[in-house]
């Protein structure tokens, strides 16, 4: 999937899914050999950063609908990542979309393994 001519922050993330910015490894192994162009994707656990999450899981409303009532306002559970966290995801559950000729992945949460975060780059 292609998208142009938009930016980033219009986008909006439903439900539990959480996009990620995958982070850039390096393309060298640790004997100094590089690798070709999309071995590093083709693992199967793989690392980014949050950029933007949903809501999170709906709750379903218990109330009886009546039609004079009015529908208030969808509940979720919230997710436990925030924007700037580290997360280690399976790749098989991540879906790839290009922005801006920039690489992101949208995850379901269940699919992240580990969140890392560091509060002082938020102070």
């Amino acid at each position: 999937m292609d998208l142009k001519q938009q930016d980033i922050n219009s986008f909006i993330v439903v439900g539990d899914r959480v996009l990620i910015k995958p982070k850039s490894d390096s393309e060298k192994t640790d004997a100094g050999l590089f690798l070709p162009p999309g071995v590093k994707e083709k693992e199967k656990i793989q690392s980014g950063y949050v950029l933007k999450y949903g809501p999170g899981y709906a709750i379903p409303s218990n109330e009886v609908e009546e039609s004079w009532k009015e529908n208030g306002e969808p509940k979720y559970i919230p997710l436990q990542v925030k924007e700037g966290d580290l997360a280690v995801f399976l790749f098989k559950s991540a879906f790839e979309i290009q922005f801006n000729n920039e690489k992101y992945m949208i995850v379901p949460h269940n699919a992240i393994l580990l969140l890392i975060r560091d509060e002082e780059l938020f102070v």
